[in-house]
């Protein structure tokens, strides 16, 4: 097991936002991130050059402790975790859990979708940026499509991400087999972001009026805890 990544932290928590809020998570916040948006909440994370270079072997046993601690999988967040080849670590998540867990921990990816898919990672969400807009593969990919609010025009790039990973499921077949629990159409989510009563209002309003929609908030803010 050899290779290491730049990470920002680890810590085990709950998932705060989207399909699985509530659940018990491990997180591994990888550091380097060129999206660049300008409400992101973990600025701190884009320099990758300001973060520690984290062995492999150190982030499987973390991980495998999380595990025997009661985490119910391991979430790649950042920063954007595609903008490194993530193959060997999930190749490491799953030899560690798969010993210590009586098989292995589910694995969590949480990206913007601008970078190549890398890994087997057993759930995708997807949180597409205006300004950066995502590759096919991932819009193919993802479980789960997650867009923040701020401004009217979020919710129709949300209605037209929505649009395009129903048409990019038609079309390419090698993310369905590569991933093969990949779902028909991933669940939609808004999210609004952090303190904007507009994206509030615009977000809840949409939601009750396209139940096809639902309501992603932060609760891990709202709780204070990481």
């Amino acid at each position: 097991m050899t290779g290491n990544l730049p990470v920002v932290e680890t810590f085990h928590s709950l998932q705060g936002e989207g399909a699985h809020v509530g659940r018990s998570a491990f997180f591994i916040r990888l550091a380097g991130c060129d999206v660049g948006c300008s409400w992101c909440d973990t600025k701190h994370s884009w320099n990758s050059r300001n973060h520690p270079q984290i062995t492999l072997e150190q982030l499987a046993e973390e991980t495998a402790t999380a595990a025997k601690d009661g985490a119910a999988f391991v979430v790649l967040t950042g920063g954007e975790p595609l903008q490194h080849n993530i193959a060997p670590l999930c190749e490491a998540l799953h030899r560690a859990t798969e010993t210590n867990h009586g098989g292995p921990l589910a694995i969590h990816l949480e990206t913007s979708g601008v970078n190549q898919l890398s890994g087997v990672p057993t759930w995708i969400t997807l949180s597409p940026k205006r300004h950066a807009p995502p590759r096919t593969d991932l819009l193919a990919a993802c479980h789960e499509l997650k867009v923040v609010v701020h401004e009217t025009d979020d919710l129709n790039f949300a209605e037209d991400m929505a649009k395009a990973a129903l048409e990019a499921r038609k079309n390419d077949n090698a993310s369905q087999s590569r991933l093969s629990n990949t779902s028909k159409e991933p669940l939609l989510f808004l999210q609004p972001g952090w303190k904007t009563t507009r994206g509030q209002q615009l977000a809840f309003e949409h939601v009750q009026s396209h139940p096809h929609w639902r309501l992603s908030m932060q609760t891990h803010k709202w709780l204070g805890i990481r």
